[in-house]
C-alpha cells in the first residue's frame, strides 16, 4: 500500500473542510482548542469564569497635628509606633526622640485617648512633644509612690496615672503625661514601663530621690491632668464595629475589627491587674496576654506560653493565677 505525503494529505484535508458542512456554516473556519478545552461558547462548552483582578491594598492614609498647634498634615505607609513616629517627624521637620506619645482625636493630654497598638482608619492622630524640662525631689514614706507608668512603645516611659492621695499626688510639679527621663541623674531613656516601675518600687524608703521629667507642650488651653480616681468605660476604646489597623512590634502591620466585648473586658481585667502588681498600665499588652489565653487550656499552659512570648516582663506568679481566673470569669467558664 502506498502511503500519501504529508503534503497531499494537508491538500485534501483542505478539500474535505472546504465542502463540509460545518466548513460552510462557520465560514471556514474550525472550532479552536485551548488547553485541550473548547474555547468559550462554542460546541456547547461551558466558558471559563475570568480570573478575578488582583486586590489591591487600600492606601491607609491619616490626619496629623501636633498637639500644641500646627497645620494639619497626611501620613501612611507605617506598620509599627517607631515608623510612625518617624513619619510624623518627618512631615513637621523635628525629632522623632522630641515625641513623647500621642493621643487619637483629642489634643489634650487625656490618657483615655492615647494611641496604642490599635488606630481606628477614621482617627486623627495627635502628636505630644517635649516641653519645659524640670526636676523635683521625693521622699519615699511609704512603700508606693502612687505612679501608674506606661511607654510610647519608642523608648520613651511616662506617667499615666496618679493616685489620689498618694506621695506623688502630694508633689504638685508632678502631672500626668510628664516623661520620665532620669532618675537620681541616672537616665532611663529607652528603658521599657516595667523597667521604671520596678526601679521606683526598688527605692529605700526615707531617703530623698530626684526625677527628672519633661512635659508635654501644651496649648493655652490644655489643663494638666493630675489624677485619674476611676476609669470611663471608654478607656483605651477605638469604638465598637470598626476597622482598625493594628500596629504591632514585628511583622507589618494589619487591618482588624475592633476588639469584641469579651476580648475589651477582658484586656481591661488585665490592664488592672498589670497596675496592681507591677505599677504599669499597658492596654496592648493586656490585649497581647488575650491572645494567649485564646490558645491555652490549663493556668500551667499559660504560664509557659507567657514565659516563652513576655518573659522579659517577669511576671510574678500570683499576677499569673490572677489573669488565668479573671479570663475564665469573663469566658463565663470554670477554671
Amino acid at each position: 500500500m502506498l502511503r500519501k505525503s504529508g503534503k497531499h494529505c494537508k491538500k485534501d484535508n483542505a478539500e474535505q473542510q472546504k465542502g463540509s458542512p460545518m466548513a460552510q456554516e462557520t465560514g471556514g473556519s474550525q472550532p479552536s482548542a485551548v488547553g485541550g478545552r473548547c474555547a468559550p461558547g462554542q460546541n456547547g462548552a461551558v466558558p471559563r469564569p475570568p480570573h478575578p483582578p488582583p486586590r489591591v491594598r487600600p492606601r491607609l492614609i491619616f490626619h496629623t497635628q501636633l498637639a500644641h498647634g500646627s497645620p494639619t498634615a497626611k501620613i501612611e505607609g507605617f506598620t509599627n509606633v517607631k515608623e510612625l513616629y518617624a513619619k510624623i517627624a518627618e512631615v513637621f521637620d523635628i525629632s522623632s526622640t522630641e515625641i513623647l506619645f500621642c493621643t487619637l482625636n483629642t489634643h489634650k493630654v487625656d490618657m483615655q485617648k492615647l494611641l496604642g497598638g490599635q488606630i481606628g482608619l477614621e482617627d486623627f492622630i495627635f502628636a505630644h512633644v517635649r516641653g519645659d524640662t524640670k526636676e523635683v525631689e521625693v521622699t519615699k514614706t511609704e512603700d508606693a509612690l502612687g505612679l501608674t507608668i506606661t511607654d510610647n512603645g519608642a523608648g520613651c516611659a511616662f506617667i499615666k496615672r496618679i493616685k489620689e492621695g498618694s506621695i506623688m499626688n502630694r508633689v504638685p510639679a508632678v502631672s500626668v503625661g510628664d516623661s520620665i527621663e532620669a532618675i537620681n541623674d541616672q537616665t532611663i531613656v529607652g528603658c521599657r514601663h516595667y523597667e521604671v516601675a520596678k526601679m521606683l518600687r526598688e527605692m529605700p524608703q526615707a531617703q530623698p530621690f530626684t526625677l527628672r521629667l519633661v512635659q508635654p507642650k501644651r496649648a493655652f488651653d490644655m489643663i494638666s491632668q493630675r489624677t485619674r480616681s476611676s476609669k470611663s468605660s471608654s478607656d483605651g476604646k477605638i469604638g465598637s464595629g470598626r476597622e482598625t489597623l493594628r500596629l504591632r512590634a514585628t511583622g507589618t502591620a494589619t487591618i482588624e475589627q475592633a476588639p469584641s466585648e469579651f476580648e475589651e473586658e477582658a484586656a481591661e481585667k488585665m490592664d488592672d491587674l498589670l497596675e496592681s502588681y507591677m505599677g504599669i498600665r499597658d492596654l496592648e499588652l493586656a490585649s497581647s496576654m488575650v491572645e494567649i489565653t485564646k490558645e491555652c487550656q490549663s493556668p500551667e499552659d499559660f504560664a509557659r506560653r507567657l514565659d516563652l512570648l513576655l518573659g522579659e516582663f517577669a511576671f510574678p506568679e500570683e499576677f499569673v493565677s490572677e489573669v488565668w481566673t479573671a479570663v475564665c470569669k469573663s469566658r463565663g467558664i470554670s477554671e
